[in-house]
């Protein structure tokens, strides 16, 4: 690459640092034809390299701030290829894991840590939330949760086979492209701020919960025909998620935030179970609360336990 095509380069992807949505399609554009080699090298032609391309777009939208080098976009953008591709290998031959698709915060990673790495660039959120709530469940579990981003995992959260989930993420991903494009140069809420409230609100519900004041959550913050969910079949309501609450507590379970994704209308809060030491099983490991929202209040609840699924 000449010097003047370096300098462009630099230039750009400052650019998309900065959050310009064009800038960011151009560095991808650019270096496409290098990224796609890599993905055919490692997989060859088929679906499963047309997958790699779209999520390896998504990982750079979300993580263009952090490179540091802007002089080797190029090859932190195969970099990200080359590993989607090996994560898509290992969970064909070995079945997803956690640990291989998505790894956990360290244990001394703390609120600010955690909210840098995953408050979004505003206008990121704005263009999910163009998205019908069919594709943006699928979409936001992806890519923007640490524990249910395999096909089969959000299937299961979902409630629909494994294809339905590829074929709503493939639109989801165009959709996406169009809607970046649509709110880049409007005004958007502080992301940043809606996940460090959301972070605090599930410490304050636990804790809550905890002294005995579940309830008052689910009556105050949560909205009155709340629904506990599995897949698309209710299964009961504020009752249900009151007695489910009280009992896991009374047997010494307790949970612990690891991770937060908040749009408006959907937020994810991915929590550690502790279990008492005399039953170190009584729980999974995990769950993550999917939670959509309607007027700002929690409507729909699904509890998903990543450990549960092969």
């Amino acid at each position: 690459m000449d010097s003047a095509a370096a300098e462009d380069g630099v230039a750009l992807t400052k650019a998309a640092q900065s959050g310009d949505v064009v800038a960011l399609a151009l560095l991808l554009e650019r270096h496409r034809a290098g990224m796609r080699a890599v993905a055919l090298s490692i997989l060859g032609p088929g679906p499963d390299a047309d997958d790699v391309m779209q999520d390896a777009a998504l990982t750079a939208l979300r993580g263009i701030a952090r490179v540091r080098d802007p002089d080797r976009v190029g090859a932190w953008l195969r970099m990200i290829v080359r590993n989607r591709c090996r994560d898509t290998l290992r969970t064909a031959h070995q079945g997803p894991s956690i640990e291989a698709l998505a790894p956990l915060p360290s244990a001394d990673a703390g609120p600010e840590e955690l909210l840098e790495r995953h408050a979004m660039r505003d206008w990121v959120w704005e263009a999910i939330e163009e998205l019908s709530p069919t594709l943006r469940v699928p979409l936001v579990l992806r890519h923007f949760t640490e524990g249910v981003t395999s096909y089969e995992r959000i299937a299961q959260v979902c409630g629909v086979p494994v294809g339905t989930v590829r074929s709503r993420l493939s639109q989801a991903r165009a959709k996406l492209a169009e809607s970046l494009t649509a709110t880049a140069a409007e005004a958007h809420s502080d992301a940043r701020l809606r996940a460090e409230a959301s972070w605090n609100e599930a410490h304050d519900t636990l804790a809550t919960a905890e002294a005995g004041d579940f309830d008052k959550i689910l009556t105050h913050r949560w909205a009155p025909e709340v629904a506990l969910m599995a897949g698309a079949t209710p299964l009961g309501g504020r009752d249900r998620l009151a007695r489910a609450m009280d009992a896991d507590l009374a047997a010494g379970v307790r949970q612990r935030p690891v991770n937060v994704v908040a749009a408006r209308s959907l937020v994810v809060w991915e929590m550690d179970i502790l279990n008492p030491a005399d039953d170190l099983h009584h729980c999974p490991p995990s769950v993550a609360w999917i939670m959509s929202l309607r007027g700002g209040r929690v409507a729909q609840l699904r509890l998903f336990h990543p450990s549960r699924v092969a």
